[in-house]
């Protein structure tokens, strides 16, 4: 089986990455873009880092901000134009809520830009689910919960929403094509004894990967290691257990244990803001999904402009932000930054001593 979740992808691109420095900004495109098109959600999770008070995440979000078609078309446009990687929709907002959605993603497809989506699943049928099935890449459904009341409990939603989303999810594989079907399962207290009875729901529905990752309830590392400690035997047994019954059935990614040690930054600038930006429904541009709708996230705008332009003009906003004062949270981009580092940094007379 290939592998699906890596953070050395990035060293396939070796023209990107000897583009990227502490002192000058590249003019290359990014690579991947995620794009956030609605900021409206139908489900309401306790845990959302996007809408709780005292998060940095989320911090300049307004719920009912969603990027006009006119607008995404012109974006799309531009994302072709520059000739972009991927696209990756995702939250704010649960992506298959936007009404704008299947047309978005078939102009993608007609230009051949690979595409993908993190949903709640609530949605994920009907046409645009055939054109993710024959033409995405990917679809990621986070599933939380194990059973109807936990979900319901975990997302404030009623308790046959965890059927239809499992059904939907079925029904999404029996469809064909090549996207591949993930899942993201994001430890709470509440659900780190059943990942084991998860994994198993979850491979024997064909999921191609599942991904494990910690639920972020501080920006603080203290308060966010205090909560996990109680659980990280359990989790790394639940975890083992799961990868020798059903890692040859599904791809079983454990990022639980690097994103905890992902809060600390010891480096000044963040080579992946400028491989994977965001842009969000605000129509505002920021270095990544743990810094959108946070000033000190910021780039630029393209309210009134296209985003091949704005990247262009305005790329010395690339090493503007330290992540060493404002980063210290959470971080998805910290492992594969770390490892760029290192790339960089390494000696060219030691290069042949392998």
């Amino acid at each position: 089986m290939a592998i699906l979740n890596s953070n050395l992808k990035i060293f396939h691109y070796p023209e990107k990455l000897r583009s990227l420095s502490g002192s000058s900004v590249s003019v290359l495109p990014p690579l991947h873009v995620r794009l956030k098109p609605t900021n409206i959600c139908n489900h309401d999770c306790w845990f959302c880092a996007y809408r709780q008070d005292d998060f940095q995440l989320g911090e300049t979000m307004v719920e009912r901000d969603q990027i006009p078609l006119e607008k995404m078309m012109e974006i799309v446009d531009d994302l072709i134009e520059m000739k972009v990687g991927a696209v990756t929709f995702s939250g704010g907002g649960e992506p298959f809520v936007y009404p704008h959605l299947l047309q978005t993603v078939t102009r993608l497809a007609e230009a051949g830009i690979p595409f993908a989506s993190l949903t709640n699943g609530s949605r994920l049928l009907g046409e645009v689910a055939q054109v993710f099935a024959e033409r995405g890449v990917w679809v990621r459904v986070s599933l939380d919960g194990w059973d109807g009341p936990s979900y319901a409990k975990i997302r404030r939603v009623k308790q046959t929403a965890f059927g239809k989303v499992l059904a939907n999810m079925e029904t999404f594989k029996k469809l064909g094509g090549r996207c591949l079907l993930s899942t993201v399962i994001v430890v709470t207290h509440e659900n780190g004894p059943h990942i084991y009875d998860l994994v198993r729901t979850l491979s024997g529905l064909g999921a191609d990967s599942i991904k494990i990752s910690p639920v972020v309830v501080s920006n603080d590392e203290r308060k966010n290691h205090a909560y996990h400690q109680e659980h990280l035997d359990l989790v790394r047994n639940e975890v083992a257990r799961s990868k020798a019954d059903f890692g040859h059935l599904t791809e079983i990614s454990d990022a639980f244990y690097g994103q905890l040690a992902s809060f600390f930054k010891d480096y000044h600038w963040c080579p992946f803001l400028q491989i994977r930006p965001v842009i969000g429904a605000d129509l505002n541009v920021y270095s990544c999904q743990d810094k959108a709708y946070n000033p000190d996230g910021l780039l630029f705008s393209i309210k009134g402009r296209g985003f091949r332009d704005a990247w262009h003009r305005d790329k010395g906003q690339f090493l503007r932000l330290d992540p060493s004062k404002v980063c210290n949270h959470h971080c998805v981009a910290n492992g594969g930054n770390k490892l760029i580092f290192e790339y960089l940094g390494t000696d060219p007379q030691h290069l042949p001593f392998v």
